[in-house]
């Protein structure tokens, strides 16, 4: 049990560090490619949760791998809600309909 637990302390320790140094390398351009990939891994982290709380066999195991679906959902939902609002900033403004019949030669302050 202490060995298991020491193991598995290890694989998190370790998958946290590289994680933190693989995303700190990555430049601005690629940050919304990336989230829709991680947002794919964290589904998998998802069933990867839910397998591991259905063979829970403590109760420690089952709260661990409770809080992993927890928060690998907020990471899903948060991550679509960010990309859902970059993408927005892409999008082609519409012009006001006042706007919409007056030529383009006329300047604003020409209006009467």
């Amino acid at each position: 049990m202490i060995d298991q637990l020491i193991l598995s302390l290890t694989v998190f320790v370790l998958a946290t560090f590289i994680g933190y140094t693989v995303i700190t390398k990555v430049p601005p351009t690629l940050h919304t490619p990336l989230m829709s990939g991680t947002n794919a891994i964290s589904g998998i982290v998802i069933v990867g949760a839910l397998v591991a709380a259905g063979m829970a066999d403590s109760t420690l195991a089952q709260g661990l791998a409770t809080g992993a679906l927890v928060l690998a959902t907020i990471n899903v939902v948060g991550g679509f809600l960010v990309t859902d609002r970059m993408l927005r900033m892409f999008r082609r403004r519409e012009r006001p309909a006042d706007r919409a019949n007056i030529p383009a030669h006329i300047s604003d302050g020409d209006k009467k």
